[in-house]
């Protein structure tokens, strides 16, 4: 199962380190580590969305202090990584320029020193990767392509989008995610560098994930993939993106994915929703952040409504069967079910997984989070089914 990456505790090193090959694979390595322990899920399905709850055994990790005053029901793990990640004593994103922001630590931070101190032990890696740069328009985009290691090919292919609120991170950040869907899926995975605001103001970044996933369709075949097995997934700023990338290829009437899989995605710009309200305070990602990102990536607030933006607005009829993921502790909460509704009234299929105590952010952190190894896998399942496997 996938966890995070080890990287260099400053992201600007990252960028030259982990774009190498042999340290990129080292890296990956972490992200599948499993998580110590057995551990026992409980799940209650209503409606409207399936909460699983996760606990872990004794060998989990225990948080040094009290549950923090904006999350009362944190899990243990989750909170040892919030607590690792407040202990570098980074500013806050949102008193920082864009530039001095992709400086400050990030939860993969947080996480490989959990697994340093913890001693958790890493699997090899069941994945090769190699970059490759593409051409759109104003500039170029580079692609990093996971292949697994198992199996002949052509294998189905997921074009996977990172998370960072259109302005900080990057694909060594988010390497967890794409490569645990290679290794889990036994599919091609090409995780996708779209260019950043305020440098590159909205809507850039949707431009790119398209372009990227144009790119994909027509070289499928460069890459020992099946155009006709495709999907998107994407975290929080990369949800929003898979989403508008099914939308632009059902309006131009190309090959849609197959399935869609949205981990917290931003989906809209109320900013006084229930979970914006309850967890404006909430770490790694607050209220505060989300204004700081929307001011960034937009040019105009005016361009807060497009629904590129908030997709609760868009068009959504046609679209394939979708995959939802959300966070109990996270102000995009409301966002995912919202969206869901949307979907849903629009005839998508939909299915929704709430995880109880955790944070955003946790989708990559099955070697101490219990709760993601168990998201992993179920977003493994979803995209096995709609590829056959």
């Amino acid at each position: 199962m996938c966890c995070w990456q080890v990287i260099y505790k400053k992201q600007i090193l990252m960028k030259t380190i982990l774009n190498t090959s042999s340290l990129g694979l080292l890296a990956g390595a972490l992200l599948f580590a499993s998580c110590g322990g057995e551990t026992k899920t409980t799940t209650t399905t209503d409606s409207t969305t399936t909460t699983t709850t996760t606990m872990s055994d004794s060998t989990a990790l225990k948080p040094a202090g009290p549950a923090p005053e904006w999350a009362p029901t944190i899990h243990p793990e989750m909170q040892a990584v919030i607590e690792k990640l407040a202990s570098y004593g980074d500013k806050p994103i949102e008193t920082l320029s864009a530039t001095a922001a992709r400086k400050n630590h990030t939860p993969t931070d947080a996480v490989m020193d959990l697994i340093k101190e913890n001693n958790i032990t890493l699997p090899a890696p069941g994945v090769d990767t190699v970059g490759k740069e593409i051409p759109v328009a104003g500039g170029n985009v580079h692609l990093r392509i996971y292949t697994p290691k198992a199996g002949k090919g052509p294998f189905p292919v997921i074009v996977y989008y990172h998370g960072g609120g259109f302005v900080i991170a990057n694909i060594d950040v988010y390497n967890a995610s794409a490569q645990g869907l290679a290794e889990q899926v036994g599919a091609v995975v090409v995780s996708v560098a779209y260019r950043l605001a305020p440098e590159n103001k909205f809507p850039t970044a949707h431009n790119d994930a398209f372009a990227a996933y144009e790119w994909t369709l027509k070289n499928a075949a460069s890459i020992n993939a099946d155009p006709k097995k495709i999907a998107v997934l994407g975290e929080s700023a990369g949800g929003n993106l898979a989403a508008n990338v099914s939308i632009m290829a059902r309006d131009k009437k190309i090959m849609a994915p197959l399935h869609e899989v949205l981990v917290y995605p931003i989906a809209q710009t109320d900013m006084s929703t229930k979970s914006y309200t309850l967890y404006a305070a909430a770490k790694p990602l607050n209220k505060p952040m989300m204004s700081w990102f929307t001011k960034n990536y937009l040019t105009t607030m005016a361009e807060a409504k497009d629904p590129r933006i908030s997709l609760v607005d868009a068009n959504l009829k046609g679209l394939p069967s979708t995959t939802i993921i959300t966070a109990e502790i996270d102000p995009l909460n409301n966002d995912g079910l919202m969206l869901s509704d949307k979907l849903k009234a629009a005839g998508v299929t939909v299915d929704l997984k709430n995880y109880d105590g955790v944070t955003h952010e946790f989708f990559g952190m099955a070697a101490v989070v219990p709760e993601a190894k168990d998201a992993q896998a179920y977003a493994a399942d979803q995209l096995k089914k709609v590829f056959g496997k």
